[in-house]
């Protein structure tokens, strides 16, 4: 075989060495970790941070999409109720009920279970004469396994005039 011939064939088993490589290493970053979405369905219970109400309750549906192992996209709604409570003032302050809509980023920062997580969006008063719409910001901290999430978020509402410091249990899958 030529000089020549015998570079050509190098080349080639060059490339195609290179190739083969990084396909392995493209499918073992696959099997690592799927991509996906989970669902997620809890409860919420808070103190608010005003004398105005009492305490809150509510429920809410978040909706994750998990673009790496240790970060992830939330869309999250549901229903919150703030009662009220006694008025020093003797104003009737009735309950606010409202339903919030917020988009987040959470990043898992400890073992791939103890997470960050911010949140921004729009509260809509629902109940009892309220037709205020508010933004709101819900910093927050957690922890989550497979199925379960447990936090505990401070919740900011502008246009409510209060605020709330909220634990929120959820049960979790992979859909």
């Amino acid at each position: 075989m030529k000089k020549s011939g015998k570079l050509k064939l190098l080349s080639l088993a060059f490339i195609a060495f290179l190739y083969a490589n990084t396909t392995f290493a493209q499918d073992t970053e696959v099997k690592n970790y799927d991509q996906g979405f989970r669902l997620g369905f809890g409860l919420n219970a808070g103190v608010p941070t005003d004398g105005d109400y009492d305490w809150s309750l509510g429920g809410d549906v978040r909706l994750q999409y998990d673009l790496s192992k240790r970060t992830s996209l939330t869309l999250t709604t549901g229903f919150t109720n703030l009662f009220n409570g006694d008025d020093p003032n003797g104003n009737d302050i009735k309950d606010l009920g409202f339903i919030p809509a917020k988009a987040g980023f959470k990043a898992f920062i400890w073992e791939d279970q103890f997470y960050v997580l911010g949140e921004v969006g729009a509260g809509f008063a629902v109940t009892n004469g309220y037709d205020q719409t508010t933004f709101l910001w819900a910093p927050g901290i957690g922890y989550a396994n497979k199925y379960i999430d447990v936090s505990v978020r401070y919740e900011g509402y502008h246009d409510f005039k209060t605020d709330q410091v909220a634990l929120r249990l959820a049960y979790g899958f992979d859909l």
